[in-house]
């Protein structure tokens, strides 16, 4: 049996430069055809945490991804069969980790596909609403979370974290002023490694320290 709310997954990483949401392919109306987040109904008997997780492995193929409630939408127009709330919840993933595990594993979705935040295509029912919450969330959380590195490989360049940075403030930042900041904070680790199998110049590669960082912020 099923109830009348249902999750949605809102899946984001970064990639080639750019912070990308995962998308899906509905195959059945309304909307088919259409782009939308991956998401079902809840059934009846199911708990919250239950749901969420064999929503995320049917509709992705992916699983034991942490999820973080982001808000419930019940706006009347937001389905055209009436009012059916939908609670949305929130993941980063890093790119090279998922990309390879990623597939449907039900009918209700046609394929799955990475578009970058700055070129989504037409959506079903209200997910570009989801959508901005979603990167208003981000944004604000990015001075005082982990956010930036949980998007990123676990050895990475300065350019690339900038460019996370860049994507999820979807501004320009001065490169200089940017490395002077982030090496004051103290939480990046300088590897003895650079980058391979790159066709220019070969940047030195760093990570991400998370006991000095929740250290520091465990102080102030």
């Amino acid at each position: 049996m099923q109830t009348h709310f249902t999750i949605d997954c809102v899946i984001f990483s970064f990639d080639e430069g750019q912070l990308k949401i995962l998308l899906a392919e509905r195959n059945e109306y309304p909307y088919k055809e259409w782009w939308a987040l991956p998401g079902y109904f809840v059934n009846k008997y199911e708990e919250m945490e239950d749901a969420v997780s064999r929503i995320l492995l049917e509709m992705t193929g992916l699983k034991d991804i942490y999820m973080d409630q982001l808000a419930a939408f019940a706006g009347v127009k937001r389905h055209p069969e009436g009012r059916i709330l939908t609670v949305a919840y929130m993941a980063l993933v890093q790119m090279e980790e998922v990309k390879n595990k990623i597939a449907p594993t039900s009918d209700y979705m046609r394929q799955l596909k990475w578009f970058p935040v700055s070129e989504l295509p037409e959506l079903a029912f209200d997910h570009r609403d989801i959508i901005t919450l979603s990167l208003e969330r981000l944004k604000k959380s990015v001075t005082y979370s982990t956010a930036p590195y949980e998007l990123l490989p676990t050895k990475f360049t300065l350019t690339q974290l900038q460019q996370v940075y860049e994507s999820i403030l979807n501004k320009k930042l001065d490169k200089r002023n940017f490395r002077k900041k982030i090496n004051n904070l103290g939480y990046l680790k300088e590897l003895n490694e650079y980058q391979k199998g790159v066709s220019y110049r070969a940047a030195k590669l760093y990570s991400f320290d998370k006991r000095k960082f929740h250290k520091q912020f465990s102080q102030d």
